[in-house]
């Protein structure tokens, strides 16, 4: 059984599109359906927020940074066993690598599926006729199937907006939610507050309860399609293992690891080992391979600091010739020390020379061309791979240490080496997401 589905997307960010996407899979929920669900784009933290509210899967779908088959395989793996397919857009419908891909819209045309664009209505009247015009008519590869007005005032207001949508879009006007105080997702610094910290249960059910009460969902229902892009067969890993005994740090310091590529790792017969460096937890004794992934250690860099048992087992792990690699966070923390916002400087691991500081913030954002400069568990050295960087913290003494990678940016620009590599530690600023893709073929359709 596979599922039919749909893309939630917006002409901004900020339009709401989390919230209903999560208001929709627990809607879905209640009406018995199993709800499989994707996020468009290099997110880790709304894919936690569909899964707490009912998702049974949530793959991240990167057209830019990822092959052509892994997103098939993975689009093929949430529609699997499902009754309907939930995806939220990143960004506005239209926005990503220069050339367009990695956007909503061009998932949604690989994929086949019909997107129900979120209009954010405070403050717009008629205008919203001619800003869905614009949307619905600006790429005619896809298909922008429904149109959902958010935030909107009284009756009046709600009034004019379905008088001037149905005047130019007959029959797409799925409903109007009202704006609702109670709704409100804190953030932070990259992105919202994670689900891991907040009450998403209650928060689903809510914004469910104004779903059911303000949209059509029957007819959303109705308008979901089947993917469109054949599975390939077996793909490959994303990211091969670092080990056959991974440990790998979570908690609310490192949370920022892609499901898919975890799951790779065990169906290559690798097994995980979560442990908490916030309850100072050290890595399994006998583990060959450590990961720490990004997350936030400077919110925490005090208590990572005070973290005997989990700084000494990281050094225990080098000293016995573990491969040791951290991302983003996992790689500050690997470093000699890490400089919070209010400029105090904790000391770290200090298997790598590096020290970064979080109180000069300075936003890296953007896709990356990624090559190995060295021979590690990821390849030789040559191999490409794409990722993603976002981050504020700074790179103050990068340390004598070789770079792990060479960088450019989504367009290729050379952007210079990054990370850093010590016998057989090594980590950077970057999330790695697949292998580098060949160009993408035509699209293969069933």
């Amino acid at each position: 059984m596979h599922a039919p589905g749909f893309v939630i997307a917006a002409p901004q960010t900020g339009s709401g599109k989390t919230l209903i996407t999560l208001g929709l899979i627990r809607a879905f929920r209640r009406r018995g359906l199993v709800v499989g669900g994707f996020k468009v784009g290099p997110d880790y933290i709304d894919p936690a927020f569909h899964l707490r509210a009912g998702a049974v899967a949530c793959p991240n779908l990167d057209s830019w940074a990822m092959r052509l088959s892994t997103l098939a395989q993975l689009a093929d793996a949430a529609a699997s066993n499902a009754d309907i397919l939930v995806g939220e857009g990143v960004m506005g419908l239209f926005d990503g690598a220069p050339d367009g891909s990695g956007s909503t819209a061009d998932v949604a045309a690989l994929l086949g599926l019909p997107v129900v664009l979120v209009v954010d209505a405070k403050g717009l009247g008629q205008s919203v006729a001619a800003l869905a015009q614009g949307f619905v008519n600006h790429r005619d590869d896809i298909e922008i199937a429904g149109i959902i007005c958010n935030r909107s005032g009284g009756a009046r207001h709600v009034g004019m907006l379905a008088q001037a949508l149905d005047a130019v879009l007959p029959g797409r006007r799925l409903g109007a939610l009202p704006q609702d105080p109670t709704l409100a997702v804190p953030a932070r610094h990259l992105g919202l507050v994670q689900a891991r910290e907040r009450d998403v249960d209650a928060l689903a059910e809510r914004a469910a309860d104004l779903v059911a009460e303000h949209l059509d969902l029957e007819r959303l229902e109705q308008l979901a399609q089947p993917l469109a892009l054949a599975a390939f067969g077996a793909g490959d890993l994303l990211v091969p293992p670092p080990g056959q005994r991974i440990a790998l740090a979570e908690d609310d310091a490192f949370a920022f690891f892609y499901r898919a590529t975890l799951d790779g790792w065990r169906q290559a017969g690798a097994s995980i080992h979560r442990f908490s460096p916030l309850a100072d937890e050290s890595p399994i004794a006998d583990a060959d391979a450590i990961v720490l992934p990004g997350g936030y250690p400077e919110l925490h860099a005090g208590r990572l600091a005070a973290a005997v048992g989990f700084l000494g087992g990281l050094r225990r792990a080098a000293d016995q010739g573990a491969t040791i690699y951290g991302e983003c966070g996992g790689f500050m923390v690997l470093g000699e020390a890490l400089i919070d916002a209010e400029g105090a400087s904790h000391a770290m691991a200090g298997l790598l020379p590096s020290v970064t500081s979080f109180a000069d913030r300075h936003l890296h954002l953007g896709y990356r061309r990624l090559r190995l400069k060295t021979n590690t568990f990821l390849g030789d050295a040559g191999t490409a791979y794409r990722g993603h960087e976002f981050h504020y913290a700074r790179l103050t003494e990068p340390g004598d240490a070789p770079a792990a990678f060479d960088v450019a940016d989504a367009a290729g620009r050379p952007l210079g080496p990054a990370g850093a590599c010590r016998g057989t530690v090594f980590g950077s600023f970057m999330h790695l997401i697949d292998q580098a893709p060949e160009r993408h073929p035509a699209r293969v359709l069933h």
